[in-house]
């Protein structure tokens, strides 16, 4: 079996070190086997450090990226999509690029294009590449036996249910715990550790300086449709790594009582959205150029229903990024949504250009040190 990756009993390797005194980042040649444990796979165990990538979802992409491991992948669902967005983020981060542009579009993956990655590990949830057209069971199994480990967490997103023959062995994590095993799989947990020290860092500003709830807005988090006058309002309170930028921040959801149900998201109409009249708006798809946020307010402001909304307003509808974030988007949309949602108390939002990065915040009003954040994923020896 390549690389001898087998299921078997052992425990997660994990670093205890914070960035203050963090050496560079884990020597990842080594002739010792190791083990690391995520649930939905269980205990697997490898003889080296994987050096080819494959994933699905951005979350995990994201984490091989601030793992320094950005190169590594061979597969990424909508790369050249992806790869638009993360480059607004990294564009502050010297030193650190993100080129997925030509790899697979991994959803959903074709076994012979798998034997063909030829990957040393497939960072994917086993369980929901099973919901996948064309893989079944005996599919995953064998693709593991011969070609290398599956090790990805999707579920946790908003701790779906997943499919039955899944559901014994699957546990939910947070976002940073995910990056902490994945982090353990490339030997690479001084760096994990000195990159949660920063998050730490800023939920504490965030604890800190929240208002009390009864001076906090209500928001709601929408997509509208590109093609038509369709929107969806999605969850933005709830477990879960989609909610790992919005939860900390703890506005009401405006939408909390629209009938989500167990979905993600709930099918809105204008009269909907202005019941539920949220102060703050925040509004997916314009940073990934999907979208023109300057149309969106248009659109908005020119309906005689929706102008009514407290939002449009008073001029606060925001571009947002990603729900499928990882460790490195994470940062920013903290960063960004306090802003939008309490300017008061962490700095006024610049705003966000179409087409553009995420805006240049003035040093003095970030949330995080970019510079420390550049250092840890793409590290020069003699500043780390």
């Amino acid at each position: 079996m390549k690389h001898g990756v087998t299921v078997v009993s052992g425990g997660v390797l994990a670093g205890c070190l914070d960035s203050e005194s963090a050496g560079p980042p884990s020597d990842t040649s080594t002739d010792d086997r190791y083990s690391v444990t995520m649930a939905p796979v269980g205990e697997v165990e490898f003889d080296s450090v994987p050096e080819d990538v494959f994933t699905i979802l951005p979350h995990h992409a994201d984490m091989a990226l601030a793992l320094g491991r950005g190169d590594a992948l061979n597969a990424l669902h909508a790369p050249e999509y992806y790869q638009s967005l993360w480059r607004k983020f990294t564009h502050h981060l010297d030193g650190v690029s993100v080129d997925w542009e030509g790899l697979y579009s991994s959803w959903p993956p074709a076994k012979e294009k798998l034997y063909e990655l030829d990957s040393d590990v497939h960072l994917a949830d086993p369980a929901k590449v099973a919901t996948a057209q064309g893989m079944d069971a005996d599919d995953i199994e064998e693709i593991e036996r011969t070609v290398g480990p599956w090790f990805g967490n999707t579920f946790s997103a908003i701790h779906q249910q997943p499919p039955a023959e899944w559901a014994d062995e699957y546990e939910y994590y947070t976002l940073w715990e995910i990056f902490e095993n994945v982090a353990a799989v490339f030997r690479e947990e001084k760096r994990y550790e000195a990159l949660k020290t920063v998050h730490s860092s800023v939920l504490a500003i965030i604890d800190e300086n929240l208002p009390p709830k009864s001076e906090r807005p209500t928001a709601a988090m929408v997509l509208f449709s590109s093609s038509d006058d369709r929107m969806w309002g999605y969850k933005m309170n709830h477990p879960g790594y989609y909610a790992a930028h919005t939860r900390p921040l703890g506005a009401t959801d405006a939408l909390a009582d629209a009938g989500y149900g167990d979905s993600e998201n709930i099918e809105l109409d204008y009269e909907m959205l202005l019941e539920a009249d949220p102060d703050v708006l925040l509004v997916l798809g314009p940073m990934s150029e999907t979208h023109a946020i300057e149309a969106i307010r248009e659109r908005l402001e020119s309906n005689s229903v929706t102008r009514e909304i407290s939002a449009v307003k008073n001029g606060r509808v925001y571009t947002q990024g990603a729900r499928g974030q990882g460790p490195l988007a994470n940062h920013f949309q903290l960063e960004m949504t306090a802003k939008q949602l309490y300017p008061d108390r962490f700095g006024e939002w610049p705003g966000y250009e179409d087409g553009s990065p995420y805006p240049g915040i003035p040093e003095g009003e970030r949330l995080f040190d970019r510079q420390r954040v550049a250092d840890i994923v793409a590290p020069d020896p003699g500043n780390y």
